[in-house]
């Protein structure tokens, strides 16, 4: 019983002066967390919410993250998820967004939840001010394109220093000697006052901190994936991280802009160089339609029961063709695209059949 309660007396003095445990963020350095963890979080400490890592820059997956949403949930607890940001430019956002969003839904984060950009690396400490908060704009609105709402971790430090952070925004990390008592950064949505917090029969050491909104405990429900009503979404193929160069309009690959199998970009227009086809994704940003999921297959994006006409390589058009080649219908094609007289660039689709590039998916809405 002496050792018992000599452990129970250490135990809480590790936790001494204290602000709340209102969230707390997990990540492999804490292992699988079980249900039973979170509970008991839930129960003893007051713990709301919770937020797991997904992901790091383009490259890192958090291996425990599916766990840990699972059994946060079933321990009915708010589940969110965080990125650890690498990017230093607004495409870099956007590829990391695209990364970790697609991770988070593999995960099972739902939809609704808060996927934050993690920003305090010392690799974007060079950065201007207009330049981070560019990025950090551009990774939060292609968040909102999976359906997740998005915010911001700093260090207090970096508030407004580096990049601004607006009132009733941000999650701030300030850890003082003695945290009992005080609301710092009671502005912002949160602040993490410490690193080391120790959980009764959880392991490791763990960030916790107090809420002042109720942005990280609400607005959860389940709601229409907002993508889905988008046609012109284009997806790299593959699901092994590999990373694939994107090319200007002349067909020279762009340095440092790639983008990473299993990522989706929404496109506007295809354009051909050298005869093959490319999605346009960015200002002078392309991708080859030879490494998405396109590949061989040319969906037809017009939008009515009218279909469209196919075309012959003198650029006649072939009648009723328009009965066959209907909107959403799919037909097998190879990666070039052939110039048809009066008609334009067009994919082949069978012995001199030709569809124009317009209504190939990807190439924007028609009808």
């Amino acid at each position: 019983m002496v050792g018992l309660l000599l452990a129970g007396l250490f135990f809480f003095s590790i936790n001494v002066d204290a602000a709340r445990t209102d969230m707390v963020d997990v990540s492999n350095h804490n292992g699988y967390m079980t249900t039973a963890n979170f509970v008991d979080m839930r129960n003893n400490y007051g713990v709301k919410s919770v937020v797991t890592k997904i992901s790091e820059g383009t490259y890192y997956h958090d291996y425990t993250a599916a766990n840990n949403i699972s059994t946060a949930q079933a321990a009915g607890l708010y589940i969110n998820g965080y990125h650890y940001a690498k990017y230093k430019t607004e495409f870099q956002a956007v590829a990391e967004a695209d990364y970790a969003s697609a991770l988070a839904k593999q995960d099972g984060l739902p939809i609704g939840a808060v996927l934050v950009a993690d920003v305090e690396d010392g690799s974007q400490a060079g950065l201007t001010k207009s330049q981070m908060n560019a990025n950090n704009k551009a990774f939060m609105n292609q968040v909102a394109k999976y359906g997740y709402r998005s915010d911001v971790y700093t260090m207090g430090s970096w508030v407004n220093n580096r990049f601004v952070v607006p009132t009733g925004t941000g999650w701030i990390a300030s850890y003082p000697y003695n945290a009992s008592g005080k609301s710092w950064y009671s502005s912002n949505n949160g602040w993490q006052w410490g690193s080391t917090y120790k959980f009764q029969g959880s392991y490791g050491n763990f960030d916790v901190s107090q809420l002042y909104t109720n942005f990280y405990t609400a607005d959860q429900a389940a709601k229409v994936d907002p993508r889905a009503s988008i046609s012109n979404v284009v997806s790299v193929k593959g699901n092994d991280y590999k990373a694939y160069a994107t090319f200007n309009g002349k067909g020279m690959a762009n340095i440092g802009t790639n983008v990473i199998s299993g990522s989706d970009w929404i496109s506007a227009s295809i354009v051909a160089v050298n005869d093959r086809p490319y999605y346009v994704i960015g200002v002078d940003t392309l991708i080859p339609q030879a490494i998405t999921t396109f590949k061989d297959k040319l969906v037809i994006n017009y939008r009515s029961d009218y279909g469209v006409n196919a075309y012959n390589s003198e650029g006649q058009a072939i009648k009723d063709s328009n009965q066959t080649f209907k909107g959403g219908s799919e037909w097998k094609t190879s990666d070039k695209l052939t110039n048809v007289p009066n008609v334009g660039l067009c994919y082949k689709v069978a012995t001199d059949e030709y569809i124009p590039i317009q209504y190939a998916q990807g190439s924007g809405f028609n009808g």
